[in-house]
């Protein structure tokens, strides 16, 4: 039981610090989508130091991160096999699904932005950074609570802590063009 501890504390450490790199890394692409709005010289400036940024956050934090704990994941389910028995467990490798798709995505946007493809707005990057927070809820309350069976709660809430992050986010867009 002590290696497990390990393995979890592992899995945890590296759930964490991927969960940060993708939090910062589409906060790098706002950025990097605002500085191509900005005018000669500032404008190439801060471009290169932005695919700088976004180089090393993503390749020497948020990947690696990605793969650790997704490696002790699985060690975890080895020690743990029963876990994949367990309602909860299946509603929770869906949302590690949805993750991955979100950092895959991530992933697509980060080679277009290396490549001056700028597909986004800095207001859309402002909403899909929401999309791991809502991720992150989900998957810690099934963790703590380990309760499938009241998932229909869980999509309401989710839902109406995403209708809040929409609101919260057009206040504060109003608060920003105001300025």
């Amino acid at each position: 039981m002590e290696l497990y501890n390990y393995i979890k504390s592992l899995h945890l450490i590296f759930v964490i610090t991927w969960f940060a790199g993708l939090f910062y890394i589409v906060r790098l692409f706002v950025y990097q989508i605002e500085a191509n709005e900005k005018t000669s010289p500032e404008k190439e400036i801060l471009l290169n130091q932005y695919k700088i940024m976004t180089y090393r956050l993503w390749y020497i934090i948020t990947w690696p991160s990605a793969v650790l704990a997704t490696l002790f994941a699985v060690w975890l389910l080895f020690l743990m096999p029963a876990w994949l028995q367990m309602p909860w467990m299946h509603v929770k490798l869906g949302f590690v699904l949805a993750l991955f798709l979100y950092h895959l995505k991530c992933h697509q946007i980060y080679k277009q932005l290396q490549n001056d493809k700028f597909n986004y707005s800095s207001n859309f990057m402002r909403l899909w950074n929401e999309g791991a927070t809502i991720i992150l809820f989900a998957v810690v309350f099934l963790v703590i609570l380990k309760n499938a069976f009241n998932w229909i709660y869980g999509v309401i809430g989710i839902f109406l802590f995403s209708i809040l992050i929409m609101l919260g986010f057009k206040f504060y867009k109003r608060i920003r063009e105001k300025k």
